[in-house]
């Protein structure tokens, strides 16, 4: 099977290509549509994520993609959510998104560096995860289950020195168990949880679903 992986993050698109291709499935992203021939000339539409949890803008991302092109596609989307801060300063999902503006990597890691900070230099966290899959009109399948997320873990105002083009919070989270920074983890480690475990099950689930 072969998937259309609705992002052109590409650090999200090789994390997530570990996974499936584990269980037979070959997914690329859009940055790739150009290296195909009937999709080259194609003008990807500029979505606008309204939804108010992870799980509905990853359906919308999902459909506008799947009713563009007319092919397997899943989305994915994240919700960013700290314990014990003001409403107010809760990401949800606009972890790039600040006052009307898209963070770079830069930015995103000087903005919740100093958020860390004004709460006395860590908070506790937690990413919620979700995925929509689409393959045909009659086949629609989504996610937002618990196993889809990271488990807790602090977010710091000190970063460390290496940052993961796409991943730009990493540099700023530490792992509870082992108070190391994702960056010091082994690559897989803090995948373990969630695409490893989640959205393997996801995709293996929807699969056996669609060769009953």
């Amino acid at each position: 099977m072969k998937l259309l992986y609705g992002t052109t993050n590409q650090a999200k698109l090789t994390s997530m290509q570990r996974v499936t291709k584990k269980i037979g499935i070959e997914i690329f992203g859009l940055n790739d549509l150009q290296n195909i021939q009937e999709f080259k000339n194609i003008q990807l539409p500029d979505i606008d994520e309204t939804g108010k949890n992870p799980l509905e803008n990853a359906t919308i991302k999902a459909k506008a993609y799947y009713e563009l092109l007319h092919i397997p596609v899943f989305s994915c989307d994240t919700g960013l959510y700290f314990e014990n801060v003001d409403e107010k300063e809760q990401p949800g999902t606009h972890i790039r998104r600040v006052n009307g503006k898209t963070l770079t990597d830069q930015e995103a890691l000087e903005y919740y560096s100093n958020l860390a900070n004004s709460y006395g230099g860590k908070l506790k966290a937690k990413y919620k995860n979700a995925i929509c899959l689409i393959i045909d009109e009659n086949n629609i399948f989504s996610s937002m289950d618990s196993s889809l997320e990271i488990q807790p873990f602090y977010l710091v105002n000190k970063a460390h020195p290496k940052m993961i083009k796409g991943f730009p919070l990493d540099s700023l989270s530490v792992d509870i168990q082992t108070g190391k920074y994702y960056n010091d983890l082994d690559e897989l480690a803090v995948d373990k949880s969630t695409i490893e475990i989640g959205f393997t099950n996801f995709f293996e689930k929807a699969i056996s679903q669609i060769t009953r």
